[in-house]
């Protein structure tokens, strides 16, 4: 099956394709900054970035999630954090379809809002009115927070809990709070190797209350459940922009040492790099690997999708998205690694992008969606153990 693109998935990605160069050049400031520049973050704003994937009747974007990943693949080319907000970014407005229209009307005050979030249940909510107002005051410390320092709204996962502290269960449990900036505290913990740029700051809620509106439940169980976006697997939608994201590395990784073999002669030597025998198996092996793994990720994304047109996904499209996502990763480390190592001592210096993507390629993997056991709960499906697979 091949990607069918329509006008605006066409525009997205050549803005993508046209912000590549200054990305590249701006490399050194976003990791210094250890956050996106904020002129860079609104500018992705305004190009539709962060509202890629929620609906249009919701204020956004609708592109597929085929589409989804192709722009932060392309971002990821020219430079990995910035990817990796959009992916964080896009994700978090997902549960635009969960909100109180109240709340979503509030937000879409400004059309291109900047959100991040933390999918991750570490929070507490417990009911209280406050001058007639029903609310809840929240309290949690949400890890991992990318993206939160260019944001005018922060989602953290919560729990309802009464006032012994124990969970309060419903059928249609609440699951995610909206914060302004202002009400938490961004602590200034992202010191790190790679992906330096994400800003991906910790942050903690100790008793903000919010009104019930900032609330939202799942939303599976709303009326926008039967949109295609919603039947789409929601983990996969969670895992798939990290296999895209890695992907984009290492082609950038394997077009820059095809560019630099051509100009460089190793001390000790007079032919160039790109003369070395060794080379041009390292480089068509790594080529033809990452074209393998590309081919399976994108479809596996693409049946998930005409799937999701029908019914909601089943077991069969979450494992094949999944596995497909960490063989991507996967690939994308080793072809990443071997790049690193063939050009030398080139790939040291700030001034190559072999180092960003060797430092963020290595941070992008630690991420609980494309760990290890994603490959052992698949191969339990695969035999049969677990027909339910609620991690998957």
């Amino acid at each position: 099956m091949n990607m069918v693109i329509n006008d605006i998935e066409k525009k997205l990605m050549d803005s993508a394709i046209a912000l590549q160069p200054e990305l590249e050049r701006r490399g050194g400031e976003i990791d210094q900054l250890r956050q996106l520049p904020q002129d860079l973050a609104d500018r992705l704003a305004q190009l539709g970035f962060y509202r890629l994937i929620v609906p249009e009747d919701l204020g956004g974007l609708g592109v597929s999630p085929e589409a989804f990943c192709k722009i932060c693949e392309q971002l990821a080319m020219a430079n990995g954090s910035t990817g990796w907000c959009i992916f964080i970014g896009a994700t978090s407005q997902y549960l635009f379809g969960a909100l109180q229209p109240v709340q979503l009307e509030t937000m879409l005050q400004n059309p291109n809002v900047i959100t991040s979030g933390v999918f991750a249940d570490s929070g507490s909510a417990l009911f209280e009115s406050r001058d007639g107002q029903p609310g809840y005051l929240i309290n949690g410390h949400w890890r991992w927070g990318s993206g939160c320092r260019n944001a005018e709204w922060i989602s953290g996962g919560v729990h309802e809990i009464d006032a012994q502290g124990q969970r309060v269960t419903k059928d249609v449990p609440l699951s995610r709070v909206f914060f302004r900036p202002e009400e938490i505290l961004i602590q200034d913990n992202w010191h790190v190797s790679g992906m330096r740029g994400s800003g991906s700051s910790d942050y903690v809620a100790e008793n903000v209350w919010v009104s019930a509106q900032r609330l939202a439940g799942n939303v599976e169980d709303t009326p926008q459940a039967h949109k295609p976006i919603y039947r789409f697997p929601k983990f996969s939608l969670l895992g798939i922009p990290i296999g895209a994201i890695c992907l984009g590395m290492a082609r950038a990784s394997l077009n820059e040492v095809v560019r630099v073999s051509k100009e460089k002669t190793p001390q000790g030597s007079r032919r160039t790099l790109a003369l070395r025998p060794s080379l041009h198996i390292d480089l068509a092996q790594s080529d033809t690997a990452l074209n393998a793994a590309n081919a399976l990720f994108y479809q596996s994304i693409q049946e998930g999708w005409q799937n999701a047109q029908l019914a909601p996904g089943d077991i069969e499209d979450r494992r094949k998205m999944r596995t497909a996502t960490v063989h991507a990763v996967n690939t994308a480390i080793k072809v990443i690694d071997k790049m690193y190592r063939v050009v030398g001592g080139t790939s040291v210096y700030e001034t190559s992008c072999l180092q960003r993507h060797f430092r963020d390629v290595h941070v992008a993997s630690q991420h609980m969606m494309v760990g290890e056991p994603i490959m052992e709960l698949a191969g339990r499906v695969m035999l049969g153990l677990d027909d339910e697979a609620f991690g998957l």
